[in-house]
């Protein structure tokens, strides 16, 4: 579930609870029975009464239940259950679109109501090789049956096997595992922090500050949130870690500036922006950080979350302008849908990290371990990544085609597999009725960018016809921007 409730949160139309158009235009309905799925079966899975556990007060009473037709939609009982139970038992903190979610393959999924949807979103870019593919699941179960947790206090084949792959084919000398994205920039900070306090002996002051950039999303927890822009995120949390500096995201004389300070621990960038907006860096603009963390002995920290791990057409997206991080982290696709990150980082940045500086119970199990080794199998096998390439490439030129002549697209942009389209409305309407057309996509930066984030598996035709979609959903805009 974490994948799709984090595709909603990241829905600006979500977040902000607004109201739905109403639409049946569904391509397909296949019933349950279709799918092998007998309404006793669904009994089974999920009994009607639920059970009682003690408590010292009363419960509050529940919320009043949701309508039985949400965003225009039909809903059988089953989702109808799903739903009601989520908002009487969930903290408050994802504001769903009504689809209960139940099977994928390929680059598709299906709801209980036994409806397709072509994923274009892809669990906000995790599920890089689609759903349930063959070797996935068999390396998951091969290794849930042999050996699931024993904690980092000893070693296990998987994770060490994972850890020098990731060595191998990276600037890397050293790697950490982590349960997250946020918790891989959570470490990077520490490292940060860390390395220049050992570089810095006796009585001189180290370096403490840290840069961060217009645009940017590093994580929600605190550490990890106080990198991010995004006042929406950070302002209910308040006060966050101090000593961040937010720069325009490219502006070259600003970070030379603000580095050469000498007050600067470490710079952290994201190669190519995802919630922020689907922006790019330049080359011009990685070497100038490069070059003037080098100078300052600050360090440079790639966060490759989201545009990492070949979503760019590059095993990491920094590959393709020619610059090296001092520290990069990972996560979102690494192991196809299981929880895992990774900070990635030289032996210089490394050894300034003894026993007990940080740690982890769950990070670098020997299942979710094992689950990486075959999507990187995936990702790095001959042509997957010259693949990528053509077929974003085929993306935006379609995009560019299709939808160029809308008087709401301002621009289509995008690097690899990662793509956006920047409209001059929000996008919220057409968001929703591409998913009542069967086709999810997400949005980004202020709400008025759609991002595409397919599985990198996608056809040439699955692409076509998501493009025909977005097309064919267009005119939602103008019915948005009139109400």
């Amino acid at each position: 579930m974490a994948p799709l409730q984090a595709f909603l949160a990241n829905s600006a139309w979500f977040a902000a609870g607004s109201a739905v158009a109403a639409s049946s235009a569904f391509p397909r309905f296949v019933g349950l029975e279709n799918w092998g799925v007998s309404a006793s079966a669904v009994d089974r899975a999920h009994p009607s009464g639920v059970s009682a556990c003690l408590a010292s007060e009363p419960k509050k009473a529940a919320p009043p239940p949701p309508p039985a037709n949400l965003g225009g939609r039909l809903h059988c009982e089953e989702s109808k259950r799903v739903i009601r139970t989520e908002a009487e038992v969930f903290v408050r903190t994802y504001a769903r679109t009504p689809v209960v979610i139940q099977s994928g393959r390929g680059c598709k999924l299906y709801d209980v109501e036994g409806r397709e949807y072509l994923d274009m979103a892809g669990g906000i870019a995790v599920n890089s090789i689609g759903h349930g593919d063959p070797d996935w699941v068999k390396a998951v179960v091969e290794q849930a049956g042999t050996l699931t947790h024993v904690s980092n206090i000893y070693y296990t084949l998987p994770q060490v096997e994972l850890g020098k792959r990731l060595v191998d084919c990276s600037f890397a000398d050293r790697v950490f595992f982590t349960n997250s994205g946020t918790e891989a920039n959570e470490a990077a900070i520490k490292f940060s922090r860390k390395f220049q306090r050992s570089s810095h002996s006796g009585d001189e002051e180290a370096p403490t500050e840290f840069i961060a950039f217009s645009n940017c999303f590093h994580g929600r927890t605190m550490g990890a949130l106080a990198l991010t822009s995004k006042e929406q995120y950070r302002t209910p949390f308040e006060p966050l870690m101090p000593g961040v500096t937010f720069l325009e995201y490219g502006d070259i004389e600003a970070s030379k500036n603000a580095i050469k300070s000498g007050k600067v621990a470490a710079v952290f960038v994201e190669p190519i922006q995802g919630e922020g907006g689907i922006y790019s860096v330049t080359k011009e603009f990685l070497l100038a950080l490069r070059s003037a963390c080098d100078e300052a002995g600050a360090l440079l920290v790639f966060d490759e979350v989201q545009c990492g791990l070949g979503r760019s057409g590059f095993l990491w997206a920094h590959e393709a302008f020619g610059v090296y991080p001092d520290i990069m982290t990972l996560a979102k696709p690494l192991a196809g849908g299981l929880p895992i990150g990774a900070v990635l980082a030289t032996e210089r940045v490394a050894a300034s990290i003894g026993f007990g500086d940080h740690g982890s119970t769950f990070a670098g199990g020997p299942l979710v371990c094992h689950a990486a080794l075959a999507v990187l199998d995936k990702i790095q096998s001959p042509g997957f990544l010259e693949g990528v390439l053509k077929k974003g490439v085929h993306l935006r030129e379609l995009l560019s085609k299709k939808l160029g002549g809308s008087r709401h697209v301002k621009e289509v942009r995008g690097f690899g597999l990662i793509a956006g389209i920047e409209l001059d409305v929000p996008a919220a309407p057409l968001v929703e009725e591409c998913l009542s057309s069967g086709l999810l996509v997400l949005t980004a930066g202020k709400g008025n960018i759609v991002r595409l984030v397919p599985p990198l598996i996608i056809s040439k035709e699955e692409i076509e016809l998501a493009v025909e979609i977005i097309s064919r959903c267009l005119p939602a805009l103008d019915r948005g921007s009139s109400s």
